[in-house]
């Protein structure tokens, strides 16, 4: 796990072909199933799956907090990569696919390079990026779970 820089990343070994992983992770109507945070996503705007420019609502929370985002996919490449960028924001998420002795090694990151400097600072005193960091590692480890059990 990275989290020295304006990107974070976490990655996982999984014993299923990178396509089988592709399908679920872009599969936003699924993020429920892996996300300890965003509970819920459904596809907006006469999107129907993933596709550079297709948009989606995640509905998320945290204790008692629920919030919704309203994100844009950026990458849609089946088998390799699939991220989206979260609309009104500076923040991207994304999962990078990468064959590895049969199977796929999947590494979720979060990318706030082009956020300011004092919104970083201020997530890392508040605690924000461990918080989410825990959530990356139980995000993939559910994903590795679900690819596991399918193939």
């Amino acid at each position: 796990m990275d989290h020295n820089g304006p990107v974070d990343e976490v990655s996982i070994e999984i014993d299923a072909p990178p396509e089988a992983v592709y399908d679920l992770v872009s599969d936003i109507t699924q993020v429920g199933r892996w996300s300890p945070e965003t509970y819920r996503a459904d596809w907006r705007g006469g999107s129907h799956g993933p596709a550079v420019g297709a948009r989606f609502r995640g509905w998320n929370k945290r204790g008692p907090l629920r919030w919704f985002t309203d994100c844009e996919v950026e990458t849609a490449d089946p088998g390799w990569a699939f991220a989206f960028r979260v609309r009104g924001t500076s923040a991207r998420w994304g999962y990078r696919l990468e064959p590895s002795d049969g199977g796929t090694r999947l590494t979720e990151t979060r990318d706030l390079s082009r956020s300011p400097a004092v919104g970083r600072w201020f997530n890392r005193l508040i605690g924000q990026d461990q918080v989410l960091q825990r959530g990356m590692q139980q995000t993939v480890e559910r994903i590795k779970a679900a690819a596991e059990a399918r193939a």
